[in-house]
């Protein structure tokens, strides 16, 4: 968890323009007579303020997307996506550790293992707001790490045109994987943003801007539901000023 800075405080500048802004936000919720459930998602979506050029470079990519009918999943198999958490960038750690290493709060490194993997750690999970603990063993399965973009949604929407290598890339690809609550992850399986948002609507803005940036970042495409999804979602977020 981030350390509290000096000028964040009650009374500080920051503060007040936070203050500011969700007065504007109650202002114009009231004024169009939207009611409650409109004002929880606006307050659940400060939680994760995003930039006024964030949001302008997610539209200019998801408009840059090509719009199509989903290919046929079939053929597919987690296998073409090379080996479950290979060590692609080479630095003797797996994928799924760099991972739990990066998102975990409080982590407890294996001796032994040149700091690689992890014995236990917290998780302030993204995509239902909810603190879970992680402990190797039997119970690992409760921390997952997601892939943003679902392997076989990226199958359905140009994968399977990749080569090999690139398939591999992406399936380890930091920028398109999340350490996340398990059953949330199960919940969500190979579905795209049409079909699944995170459960806390705080986070869907930023859930829906990473998959825009990872489909921009390696040529996929979307489905129309998918695109209308992705656009609602970006409409949801909340900028700072």
């Amino acid at each position: 968890m981030a350390r509290q800075g000096e000028d964040e405080g009650p009374g500080s500048p920051a503060a007040r323009r936070a203050a500011a802004g969700w007065a504007v936000l109650l202002a114009g919720c009231l004024a169009v007579g939207l009611g409650a459930p409109v004002w929880s998602r606006a307050r659940a979506s400060a939680r994760y303020p995003v930039s006024a050029p964030d949001v302008a470079d997610g539209r200019a990519a998801l408009a840059s997307l090509a719009v199509r009918a989903p290919a046929s999943d079939a053929g597919y198999d987690r296998a073409r996506f090379g080996t479950a958490w290979a060590d692609v960038d080479r630095n003797g750690c797996d994928t799924r550790n760099d991972v739990l290493r990066r998102d975990l709060t409080r982590v407890v490194l294996e001796a032994g293992t040149h700091d690689c993997v992890v014995l236990h750690g917290t998780l302030t999970d993204p995509y239902t707001g909810a603190t879970v603990p992680f402990a190797r063993g039997p119970g690992s399965a409760d921390v997952q790490i997601d892939h943003v973009v679902a392997l076989d949604a990226a199958w359905r929407t140009g994968a399977q045109r990749w080569s090999s290598t690139r398939r591999e890339a992406f399936a380890n690809d930091p920028a398109n994987l999340l350490a996340v609550d398990g059953p949330a992850n199960q919940d969500k399986g190979a579905a795209d943003a049409a079909g699944w948002l995170p459960p806390d609507p705080g986070y869907r803005c930023v859930y829906a801007l990473r998959q825009v940036r990872v489909k921009a970042a390696y040529g996929l495409w979307v489905t129309p539901a998918e695109r209308d999804a992705l656009g609602r979602a970006v409409d949801g977020c909340v900028v700072v000023r």
